[in-house]
């Protein structure tokens, strides 16, 4: 593996939650120098600091103040969710005496059959009591405990020609013996080393604790999350070596994209403007200035794309198809699913281009409605020019998914020399520097 690669399969292999994928950036960040400040004190921002801050332990924004006065804000934004079960609290179900199962919710648009028939473990975070209040604490059992076994064939002929699953019934975990005394939030208090009786709340999810691999002829590489924690940390990569410039540069992981963002730590809320404005404030300039900025600003917004599947390449739009290991992707939809439009396009080619970074444009055929994602989102509360972007992967929201082996570095290189930019305003022209 290139050091790219090594570091990208590493930060997944240790991120089984939203909670970790943070807890793992966090680290990056302090590791960098970065200062954490939190929404509740009064801040103190100093020109040339660097600081993040996180909300419910599993988003966070993290920024670089340069030197001299800004100019606009370059940001990035990705997110830290992908699909899985969750479950819920009190989730042992007895069966017939003989089984326990596990009450569990399905989050996101997931593959069903993907997580059939392979062994699941659980991770995320729980809230303990303690003596002035509560505190969270962050677990990953690693090893496997449940499993949600698929119906023989022989009492379902159906299930290779269509067949719709039912989520209360065929996506139940197995998890143990109905003789058995113990239960998983036994196994949580003993990882965390509590009490039982000292768990408050608790968000808790089954993940696929496979490795990530590369594969085949090694052009491939193949790992549960990489939608979108590919992104996710090839930004994060790039934002943490990028030279200070003229602009605000702004890394932004979200939660909850997978289903909706419309919560206090997803894409559509305002935690992005509220750091923002907050960091114009602290600068001591008005709001004049922050408008100005906005201006002069350019989001970019990653989250994988569908690369040609090699048994449906129909599926894709005959002129824009995408490719592994052929560079980044630059998203279009008409109906504004992805944010990207001519104007922003236009400027995130010539930075690529005049870095060498290859990239390729994917629009999704026009009879095949596609996902949203972050861009569009965002601009609800932050109005920048913002263009889509992704890494091109098979089997998206698979259990398992599959991506080229050099797209990584691609990316980083790419979103590093964005970070690295500023832009100027002279009429009609905007000036890339």
């Amino acid at each position: 593996m290139n050091k790219v690669l090594k570091g990208l399969t590493d930060y997944i292999n240790a991120s089984p939650s939203s909670f970790h994928a943070v807890m793992n950036a966090r680290k990056e960040l302090d590791e960098a120098g970065f200062t954490q400040i939190f929404e509740c004190d009064s801040w103190k921002i100093k020109p040339g600091g660097k600081y993040y801050v996180l909300r419910n332990d599993s988003a966070v924004i993290a920024f670089r103040v340069p030197k001299k006065e800004y100019s606009g804000f370059m940001i990035t934004a990705s997110h830290s969710d992908s699909p899985c079960l969750k479950l819920k609290e009190h989730a042992e179900i007895i069966a017939g005496e003989k089984y326990i199962k596990l009450s569990a919710e399905v989050y996101g648009g997931m593959i069903f059959a993907s997580w059939l028939d392979r062994p699941l473990s659980a991770a995320g975070r729980i809230m303990v009591k303690t003596e002035a209040g509560v505190e969270a604490r962050f677990i990953d059992l690693k090893k496997p405990v449940a499993i949600i076994p698929s119906l023989a064939i022989h009492m379902n002929r159906e299930t290779n020609d269509g067949y719709k699953y039912k989520k209360n019934v065929d996506l139940v975990p197995l998890f143990g013996s109905g003789k058995s005394k113990t239960t998983l939030l036994d196994m949580i208090a003993k990882e965390a080393g509590i009490k039982k009786e000292d768990i408050l709340g608790q968000d808790i999810f089954l993940y696929n604790p496979m490795k990530a691999e590369v594969i085949g002829d090694g052009s491939f590489f193949s790992a549960p999350r990489l939608d979108d924690l590919e992104c996710a940390y090839t930004c994060l990569n790039a934002f943490i070596s990028a030279k200070n410039t003229g602009s605000i540069q702004v890394y932004c992981l979200y939660d909850n994209e997978e289903v909706g963002s419309l919560t206090r730590q997803g894409a559509a809320a305002t935690f992005l403007k509220d750091v923002l404005s907050r960091v114009n404030a602290s600068l001591s300039y008005d709001e004049e200035k922050y408008l100005r900025a906005l201006s002069l600003s350019l989001l970019l917004s990653a989250d994988n794309a569908h690369a040609v599947h090699p048994n449906f390449p129909d599926i894709c739009d005959s002129n824009n198809k995408c490719y592994m290991n052929e560079g980044i992707v630059i998203k279009f939809h008409a109906s504004q699913k992805y944010a990207t439009d001519g104007y922003s396009a236009a400027l995130f080619k010539c930075i690529c281009d005049k870095n060498k970074v290859p990239y390729q444009t994917y629009f999704n055929r026009s009879d095949m409605p596609g996902g949203s994602t972050l861009g569009n989102l965002s601009n609800a509360q932050v109005s920048v020019a913002t263009v889509d972007i992704g890494l091109p992967q098979l089997s998206m929201h698979s259990s398992y998914e599959t991506a080229g082996v050099k797209d990584p570095e691609y990316m980083v290189s790419g979103v590093k020399a964005f970070y690295e930019t500023s832009l100027v305003r002279k009429g009609n022209e905007t000036v890339i520097s």
